[in-house]
């Protein structure tokens, strides 16, 4: 019970982590996935790092490689999404099957352990009364990643430890200097994994989508200019259109199968109501009943009050109280009471 495997990226989160709980008297074992090849804060710079800070510690460091989950789960997942016309969100898809689920079997199977733990800013406590474990924001609502762990299962919750939950960014900054972590001033990943191993996202999905010209048109059907890839926009974009009009245009629909990108007022990219499938209930066992909550649609969106009503194949249906903006077909949305995730799902569709 005193051994934990703490997954190591090479930054300055993980490497925190592993030193806290190494001063907690753990038995530490480093643990970093090899997820694809070329530059980025979680490949081949971050394997170098996360080995100096195991031997800075003077702990085991083990590298599992698993790039034919994460091209699987991720690469083919995030390019089959694309190009069907919904904007994938594939942070969540990889916590759960590509780093939480690995980490743990590896953990159980290789190493005799049953605990794992990472520097996500997150809180996990145990329910008595329901018998769930319970995911909860961070205390730093500035770095709370909880939106992107609703698809943790009871099970790799209960195997999970945050040792950063409870900490500001600023403290582990400082903790870090403290220990005389080779990564104390590393800079932060700014985005996705593989948005910085590939230059943007565009050149990402350039490499395995080619170039398909088509119109893009409003809703009536009038062509107002050209694009060259359905996969090269997404709901609610504004920028980067090329169309000219005399008020500002939002991308309000993708057609993939007509190649058709659909522009249109900020009122037609505001939708009452969204439907959500695979989703995970999380704090609470699945209501039978509509429920009272707050979602959030996007990371960084602040929740808003909906109502969330059942469905059958694990589906809901969340109706907002006032139309949001730029509902995104592939995204998620996580619905909380508080700071305490109640679960959450990939949007399907808007009404």
């Amino acid at each position: 019970m005193n051994k934990v495997v703490v997954g190591l990226s090479g930054g300055v989160d993980s490497s925190t982590a592993a030193a806290i709980l190494h001063d907690q008297g753990y038995e530490v074992i480093g643990l970093t996935l090899w997820l694809m090849k070329g530059k980025g804060q979680c490949c081949s710079e971050g394997m170098i790092d996360a080995a100096r800070i195991c031997e800075q510690l003077g702990i085991p460091h083990h590298i599992v490689d698993i790039r034919d989950v994460f091209q699987t789960n991720i690469v083919d997942y995030l390019v089959a999404g694309y190009s069907t016309g919904i904007t994938p969100l594939p942070c969540s898809q990889c916590n759960k099957t590509v780093k939480f689920g690995p980490m743990l079997q590896y953990a159980r199977e290789n190493l005799e352990c049953d605990r794992i733990a990472t520097g996500h800013y997150a809180r996990i406590q145990y329910d008595q009364a329901t018998g769930r474990y319970q995911l909860l924001r961070a205390l730093d609502r500035n770095k709370d990643q909880s939106y992107f762990l609703y698809d943790l299962s009871q099970d790799l919750l209960a195997g999970t430890v945050f040792p950063l939950g409870e900490l500001q960014k600023t403290d582990t900054r400082r903790l870090a200097t403290e220990h005389g972590l080779k990564t104390a001033d590393k800079p932060e990943s700014q985005d996705l994994c593989l948005v910085e191993s590939n230059g943007s996202m565009r050149a990402f999905l350039d490499k395995y989508l080619a170039p398909k010209k088509g119109d893009i048109v409003d809703p009536t059907g009038k062509v107002l200019g050209q694009h060259d890839g359905v996969h090269h926009y997404t709901i609610g974009q504004r920028k980067g259109l090329g169309v000219a009009a005399a008020e500002p245009l939002y991308v309000i629909e993708l057609d993939a199968v007509n190649n058709r990108v659909i522009v249109g007022d900020r009122t037609k990219a505001t939708q009452p109501e969204c439907t959500v499938g695979r989703v995970n209930w999380v704090s609470m066992s699945e209501p039978s009943t509509p429920i009272r909550t707050e979602v959030q649609i996007r990371y960084r969106s602040t929740p808003v009050p909906v109502t969330v009503i059942p469905l059958e194949n694990s589906r809901v249906r969340v109706v907002f109280d006032e139309p949001q903006f730029s509902i995104t077909p592939g995204q998620a949305a996580v619905w909380y009471d508080g700071d305490k995730v109640l679960g959450g799902g990939i949007i399907e569709q808007f009404s």
